[in-house]
């Protein structure tokens, strides 16, 4: 699985992250497991043609010491569709943009 993986939290880190994620994204269902949905613009044709697979969203998973984003863009209605993929160049860094803007609103210098 190819990641962006943020380590070296510490606990009071987590502890924001945690309340961020609970806040502004959606809980996966698995303990520590988000879904931050990806902008309507970013998404590929393909996806953009798939609206039954809306919303496309990328996997983060939240741990004591780090904090690991997938870079997999994939549907929550299906478990699998051509629609899903690795993200593309303006995928990954829009995910990342968004993790460096999470930190530094958070205080939090990795």
């Amino acid at each position: 699985m190819k990641q962006y993986v943020i380590d070296g939290l510490r606990p009071q880190d987590y502890n924001r992250l945690q309340d961020y994620l609970d806040q502004y994204t959606n809980a996966a269902g698995i303990v520590g497991v988000y879904w931050l949905e990806l902008e309507h613009t970013l998404l590929t044709p393909l996806q953009a043609e798939h609206e039954s697979c809306f919303p496309h969203v990328v996997a983060l998973k939240l741990e004591n010491t780090c904090l690991t984003c997938e870079f997999l863009v994939r549907t929550k209605k299906h478990i699998r569709c051509d629609c899903m993929a690795y993200a593309n160049r303006e995928q990954r860094n829009w995910l990342i943009d968004q993790m460096d803007a999470i930190l530094e609103k958070l205080a939090i210098r990795i």
